[in-house]
């Protein structure tokens, strides 16, 4: 499991040998020059960590740390393709790290060998990166002419982070990870833009978990009997809570639990306005049975009640979104999708060099802080970056880094809890105890 002296190994291998020896390779040095390709990463990625918004003459001073001394205009200068091939093979060396904090003490985690969250976020790039990095056209950072889309695969459990970068045109559906093979008795947890039901075939098949959304364009069938017409049937129930044994698919017939849970009133509806609101910008009229079924949360799942309860799939599901909390302290702490330049190569080079110092982010909190349920990961992430100088400073030196990274623990350890919550309980209170969250 992680550890500090892990930790140490992995920024030294990432940040100094790597880019010693893609060098030559990427272009990056073709002769002799002061900035060395170590010196010229170090900079930028432990730079941007510490201030996101760090300026040229601020990343100079990074430089300077390490004994280079050169001008803001000189550092521009070295933002080129060259260098955006070097700092996305330093990031690809860092995602190839296999770190991971210990499972911690929530037994609702600790019951399965990982919980995995697969989600997907979008950094839209200037139109002049499309041949790099084609987006779909059209508007917002979806719909950008360039576009970054980084599919991320998060164990709730450990921390282990898996991510591979694809064009902002892909599918979620389409990225390898939607199919990375699970440990038998693991749980993958996502949302609709995943769905397939061949997908979920495999992972019952490795005697895996499941546990998503129910599509609601997917026919859903009694066990061995007939479809069922969900809006109707369930408009007939009289329970709030149902668990019921289906098979998904006209074709596929998967055997699974559908979970329906009937929300409050003003849950429902919150929920048909939104429905009413996306059918107008499309043009469209919502469908009588999408709006009767706003009235309940449906999740479909293959874990057999013994295993997972109702009211922690609730929970589970509603973990789901700690992956998008992660994505929220990369984009709004980190600034991944902020640049000060009109450059397109410079701003290449710095989204490559912020998603590796996201990634070295990663690291220290989950040797810092993963262990505590009631974790705050906008603080912890704070004191990383209070620390990434002194990182800089003390990079060639393994006992200089483990008393950097112990240092950062210590700040962890001390100041990055979140308070308990009598009306609205946290998420990790939920974990721990499930029953607080009632069954809305």
């Amino acid at each position: 499991m992680a550890s500090f002296p892990q930790v140490a190994r992995a920024l030294q291998h990432v940040l100094t040998e790597v880019p010693a020896g893609l060098a030559r390779e990427t272009g990056f040095c073709r002769r002799r020059s002061k900035l060395s390709a170590a010196c010229f990463v170090q900079s930028v990625v432990l730079g941007w960590l510490a201030h996101p918004r760090a300026t040229l003459h601020q990343l100079t001073q990074r430089a300077a740390d390490r004994g280079v001394r050169l001008s803001p205009q000189g550092l521009a200068q070295r933002f080129t393709p060259a260098a955006a091939a070097l700092l996305r093979q330093v990031w690809e060396a860092a995602l190839a790290e296999v770190i991971a904090a210990d499972p911690g003490a929530v037994e609702l985690l600790a019951r399965f060998p990982a919980v995995v969250v697969l989600d997907s976020t979008t950094v839209a790039l200037p139109d002049a990166l499309a041949d790099v990095w084609v987006g779909c056209g059209g508007r917002g950072a979806r719909g950008s002419q360039a576009a970054l889309k980084l599919t991320v695969a998060l164990d709730l459990g450990t921390g282990r982070l898996a991510a591979l970068p694809s064009a902002g045109k892909t599918q979620d559906k389409a990225s390898p990870l939607q199919h990375a093979p699970l440990p038998p008795g693991a749980l993958r947890i996502t949302d609709l833009g995943f769905w397939s039901l061949g997908v979920l075939a495999a992972i019952a098949a490795q005697g895996a978990f499941f546990l998503s959304r129910l599509h609601l364009q997917t026919a859903v069938f009694a066990a061995g009997g007939d479809r069922l017409d969900l809006a109707d049937w369930l408009g007939r129930q009289r329970r709030r809570r149902l668990s019921v044994a289906v098979e998904l698919g006209a074709e596929a017939r998967l055997p699974a639990r559908l979970l329906a849970v009937r929300v409050p009133r003003r849950v429902a509806a919150a929920r048909r306005a939104a429905i009413r609101a996306a059918a107008r910008r499309e043009g469209e009229r919502p469908s009588a049975p999408k709006l009767a079924l706003a009235e309940w949360t449906l999740l479909v799942t293959n874990a057999p009640p013994a295993v997972l309860a109702i009211r922690e799939a609730l929970v589970l599901a509603r973990a789901r979104w700690q992956i998008e909390l992660l994505f929220k302290l990369w984009k709004s702490e980190g600034r991944l999708d902020e640049w000060r330049s009109a450059d397109p190569d410079r701003i290449l080079c710095e989204v490559y060099a912020k998603l590796t110092a996201m990634v070295i982010q990663h690291w220290v909190l989950l040797t810092g802080c993963w262990c505590f349920a009631d974790r705050s990961l906008t603080r912890a992430a704070q004191a990383v970056r209070d620390h990434a100088v002194a990182l800089i400073a003390v990079l060639p030196s393994r006992r200089g880094l483990l008393a950097v990274l112990a240092a950062i623990g210590r700040c962890l350890a001390a100041g990055c809890r979140i308070a308990t919550r009598r009306r609205k309980p946290s998420l990790f209170q939920l974990l721990t105890d499930p029953t607080l969250g009632g069954l809305a």
